[in-house]
């Protein structure tokens, strides 16, 4: 069906899991991590597989296989709870690398996994952001940070995870939490990242779907600077209300600039930011994207050409004369 839609289908699973009322741990109760003697323990109303069993291994990685062979192209691959009763019939008498055994015994599973489908997007998710981290991230395209999507809080928890992990790794989703945030602050925001939206589309008012399309265009088109250029932190979250950082592509010829207005003061008023990275000879032109449908940009430098030695010495406000709490500009810089 979402190929005659014209799109692709994805999947999110939960692979290490199993539900004590399903065939697979009627078969199999050995399979499952939980003390013998002792009642089992639900979380979620599920048990954990023993993947430090190589049978449970070629079992995950059939299932996995099975949804990506049939035509899924995109995976993400979920664990929400805890190991608890740990204990294996598998390992026997020395449970003492039990999860050590159990990590490795998950990265066989995605090794295989990867092998087969080298270019099939994955994303890892354990609970929000617990599995982020460069041991899966070998075998991920990206991981989810934190089931938090709130749009302020996103800013503080993105610029966490910046100092870490490259912003393609990072996925950074459009949603409806916190309706009182307008849509071009969420996507603003999750534009920082890798942006995604799991929001329903058929419930957007017809500027909302034209705005967000036009967000998808350009940030497709920016992603190459977006993923791959060379990141600057300009003014933190941490030290006050107005927040900007930058991505530079390596040739100095593109620059995405971003401002965010958090929860500003009565008449904060918005002082210039000083670019960093950008050619000092090369002279750039500013325009500012994510625009409303018919809005015109209130920023004194959209449509400006500065040299980049006077960007970063003396800078460019990133906001109109008043910081207004959650509000947000995006700025593209092309050198001429």
């Amino acid at each position: 069906t979402a190929t005659k839609e014209g799109i692709k289908f994805g999947i999110w699973i939960e692979p290490e899991m199993v539900n004590p009322k399903s065939e697979l741990y009627e078969k199999h109760p050995d399979w499952v991590l939980k003390l013998p003697n002792r009642p089992e323990d639900y979380y979620r109303n599920q048990l954990v597989l023993d993947l430090t069993n190589p049978q449970v291994q070629d079992f995950v990685y059939g299932v996995v296989d099975a949804q990506l062979s049939q035509g899924a192209a995109y995976l993400k691959w979920d664990c929400n709870r805890m190991i608890t009763n740990a204990y294996s019939q598998h390992l026997g008498r020395d449970q003492s690398h039990l999860y050590v055994d159990y990590v490795r015994g998950l990265y066989r599973v995605l090794a295989r996994v990867r092998q087969k489908y080298p270019h099939t997007p994955m994303m890892l998710c354990s609970g929000g952001g617990a599995r982020a981290d460069y041991g899966g991230l070998k075998y991920f395209t990206e991981f989810w940070p934190s089931d938090d999507t709130d749009a302020l809080e996103r800013v503080y928890i993105q610029w966490g995870f910046l100092n870490f992990f490259p912003s393609n790794t990072l996925a950074s989703h459009v949603t409806n939490w916190n309706k009182g945030q307008t849509l071009k602050f969420r996507t603003d925001v999750a534009m920082m990242g890798k942006l995604g939206y799991d929001i329903e589309v058929s419930k957007m008012t017809p500027q909302e779907l034209q705005f967000s399309q036009q967000a998808v265009q350009d940030y497709k088109r920016l992603s190459p600077v977006i993923w791959q250029g060379d990141l600057f932190k300009l003014r933190s979250p941490y030290e006050g209300n107005q927040v900007s950082l930058m991505y530079v592509a390596d040739n100095q010829q593109k620059a995405v600039l971003y401002g965010y207005n958090l929860q500003t003061r009565f008449h904060e008023t918005v002082l210039p930011v000083k670019l960093q990275g950008l050619d000092p000879a090369r002279r750039y032109k500013l325009t500012e994207i994510n625009l409303l449908p018919g809005q015109k940009s209130d920023l004194p430098a959209h449509g400006q050409t500065y040299s980049g030695d006077y960007l970063m010495k003396v800078g460019v406000r990133v906001s109109d004369g008043e910081a207004k709490a959650l509000t947000s500009h995006i700025l593209e810089l092309a050198a001429e």
